[in-house]
């Protein structure tokens, strides 16, 4: 029942900002984009780059992970690390990252409730920690074109999963708008042109012709 006299315009807490959320990056590596076969590759790698991206225009605290890097997986894709070249790469012996004793501190270090997840492959190396974090109070959204499974059944199945266990599917532009929000918040809207020229295509392109027919501040 809505009271009228305590409408405001004001935003949901629900609603991600640049200080209530953190991004984990896990599993982002070669190894695990050859099992991949839930969409096109090159678009999971674009999403997941724009992510990196909104996250370092917000700056927004990020966690990045890998699973046997050196005796199976591979590095972590080193568009990552040219985002954030002063963040240290967590490797993990287990499938769940909430059960590596590092990765859950790199977590609890970045003082945020809301996690924004993103990797490979969803049925495991997401739905695992998604579950684990949630059920330890956190609230968790997961970055559905940045993730990817081994096949779309897999895919489709694993989010399924996570929204029954409580979790918010999500994409990558949506995340970055979520945290821009107001155009008029002058301080990030160039940057977050800039993600948007560069990863999210056609989108993009309007942008950038906005921009050269309307002028260099048009709207996104």
């Amino acid at each position: 029942m809505v009271n009228i006299s305590e409408v405001t315009a004001a935003p949901s807490p629900d609603l991600l900002t640049p200080d209530n959320c953190a991004v984990l990056f896990i599993d982002h590596q070669p190894q695990m984009f050859f099992g991949t076969g839930s969409g096109d590759r090159t678009a999971i790698i674009n999403s997941t780059v724009g992510l990196a991206k909104a996250a370092k225009a917000f700056d927004v605290p990020v966690v990045l992970s890998t699973v046997a890097a050196e005796s199976f997986s591979g590095p972590i894709m080193p568009q990552l690390p040219e985002v954030f070249p002063d963040h240290k790469v967590i490797d993990r012996t287990t499938m769940n990252a909430w059960e590596d004793v590092n990765f859950v501190e790199a977590v609890k270090a970045t003082g945020r409730k809301k996690l924004v997840f993103a990797g490979l492959w969803t049925e495991v190396c997401i739905v695992l920690p998604v579950l684990s974090a949630l059920t330890q109070g956190y609230e968790v959204y997961v970055v559905t074109d940045a993730s990817g499974g081994v096949s779309p059944q897999a895919h489709e199945h694993a989010i399924q999963r996570v929204v029954q266990g409580g979790a918010v599917p999500v994409t990558w532009v949506q995340v970055l708008l979520e945290l821009q929000r107001d155009w008029a918040r002058g301080e990030t809207y160039l940057s977050v042109m800039d993600v948007v020229k560069d990863h999210a295509g056609a989108y993009g392109l309007g942008v950038v012709y906005a921009q050269a027919v309307i002028g260099a501040h048009a709207a996104g």
